[in-house]
């Protein structure tokens, strides 16, 4: 089982299926297309060029063609070009283990910052120009809390994610050195 993830001329897809490591022999079961639910398979696969059949009753062409890359091979991925219907998308295709452990990873990271207080504090040394919510103010990730002005620069620090604004630190004018705590978000 192996895992192929790719996008290409402004579509993103997500395919899980069994692809032998011949790219010539690869036939079978490839999932689910993301963006309608349709499932599919890939048949008459010989030197690259085979058909996707999708169970909606699309027939489509497809070729496929290994692009070496040392780098992806060292950590166990392939990179393949796949061309549908004059659409092109490079996929990468992994093993199903290494592609499970790096979801849990990844969304184990994810989910371990949105619990607790988020404190921002300065990352060089500065003076507050600005501050641009209150106390209590429900901030999106993204939206712009401060600006501190360093070198003659003025720095937006902005929220990494949502939350209340539960403590403000800091005053406008207010010089402020590295490591000082700006506010915090709940």
């Amino acid at each position: 089982m192996a895992r192929v993830n790719g996008s290409g001329s402004g579509v993103r897809a997500t395919v899980v299926g069994t692809l032998p490591a011949s790219v010539e022999s690869a036939a079978g079961e490839l999932g689910e297309d993301t963006s309608t639910g349709a499932r599919g398979r890939l048949e008459g696969l010989e030197s690259g060029r085979g058909r996707l059949i999708v169970d909606d009753g699309k027939v489509h062409d497809v070729l496929i063609t290994a692009i070496p890359s040392a780098a992806r091979r060292s950590l166990g991925i392939d990179r393949l070009e796949v061309v549908v219907d004059g659409w092109r998308f490079e996929v990468d295709v992994e093993d199903d283990a290494r592609a499970r452990l790096r979801e849990r990873a990844t969304s184990e990271r994810a989910a371990g910052t949105s619990g607790g207080p988020l404190e921002l504090r300065a990352i060089i040394p500065g003076r507050v120009v600005s501050v641009d919510v209150a106390i209590g103010d429900a901030v999106e990730s993204g939206e712009r809390l401060l600006v501190v002005e360093a070198m003659k620069m003025q720095n937006e620090l902005r929220a990494t994610r949502g939350g209340t604004v539960a403590r403000i630190a800091v005053v406008p004018g207010q010089t402020v050195e590295r490591g000082d705590l700006l506010l915090v978000v709940e």
